[in-house]
């Protein structure tokens, strides 16, 4: 608990000593280069990376944001001035910083609400894991033009065409099935909307555990870099096995195919789907509770 001797509010509920915090913010910096930097530099030189392109353009979260560290909403931190932290939610008295829970924007509070209705549906319901990943063959299925223009693919448009065809579209998560072709999209087991995003998301989904780096960073600084970090490196994880069962071709870009046309493929997608799921009910209870310490600060 926090000394008697400071002043900061009584939502402030931990601190760190300056060589704690210090040490998790040079660790949290040294976790991320270790992970981004040479994407960063192959990216300076205009190098395509379909893994990598997607955390960063549909996710849209800069790499420098992401290397700063935050401890998150309720920490103290010890001796910690203005000088140390690049967001003005930071506040210093006394020698010794916390986010201010005042310089939270009002405007954000539907979207927290929204976003943490998200996440306490989606623990509670039952995972589902029998999709194989055909959420990517739906976005070619008989499509024009290819969504990753520069890279081919597995086999010929017929054959993945037949193939789509022989398997069932179950996919439950809007923000796939809205990239389906025209012609995929009546073939989904569930016709999806905006409306009842909610309603459909369940933690088996590889995009719904992708979206756990997304709601971590859509409330930053608030939300603990810690938590952040765990978020994207499973986002990492999810998405080289989305991007090895899709029917692109990464071989010479060093990912080699989860063969979901195969008996074989599907049972190694379904292992590696059941093992993010594990990996992210920890990160999908940890953002719930951070979630609702932000909204019952608010509310206080």
């Amino acid at each position: 608990m926090i000394s008697t001797q400071t002043t900061s509010p009584t939502y402030v509920t931990n601190q760190l000593q300056p060589n704690q915090w210090h040490r998790q913010k040079t660790r949290h910096k040294q976790a991320i280069s270790e992970l981004i930097d040479d994407y960063l530099e192959h990216r300076s030189h205009q190098k395509k990376q379909p893994v990598m392109d997607f955390l960063f353009e549909y996710y849209a979260f800069r790499p420098s944001y992401l290397k700063r560290w935050s401890p998150g909403l309720g920490t103290l931190l010890i001796n910690g001035s203005n000088e140390d932290w690049p967001f003005e939610e930071m506040e210093s008295h006394n020698g010794n910083s916390y986010l201010n829970i005042d310089h939270f924007d009002q405007n954000r509070i539907s979207s927290l609400k929204w976003i943490l209705n998200v996440l306490e549906q989606s623990e509670n319901r039952k995972p589902s894991f029998g999709c194989f990943g055909m959420h990517e063959w739906a976005m070619v299925y008989k499509a024009d033009r290819l969504r990753h223009n520069y890279l081919s693919l597995r086999m010929d448009k017929d054959k993945l065409a037949d193939f789509v065809e022989s398997r069932p579209l179950v996919c439950t998560h809007f923000d796939a099935f809205r990239f389906f072709t025209d012609e995929a999209k009546p073939q989904n087991k569930h016709a999806l909307n905006r409306d009842t995003f909610a309603e459909m998301e369940q933690p088996g989904c590889l995009h719904s555990n992708m979206d756990l780096y997304k709601w971590a960073f859509k409330m930053y600084p608030w939300i603990s870099s810690n938590t952040i970090r765990q978020a994207f490196t499973l986002a990492l994880e999810t998405r080289i096995v989305d991007m090895k069962a899709s029917p692109y071709d990464l071989r010479e870009r060093g990912l080699s195919p989860i063969k979901i046309e195969t008996e074989e493929g599907r049972k190694e997608y379904l292992e590696k789907q059941r093992s993010i799921f594990e990996k992210s009910k920890p990160i999908r209870n940890t953002l719930i509770k951070e979630y609702k310490t932000i909204l019952n600060t608010l509310s206080d």
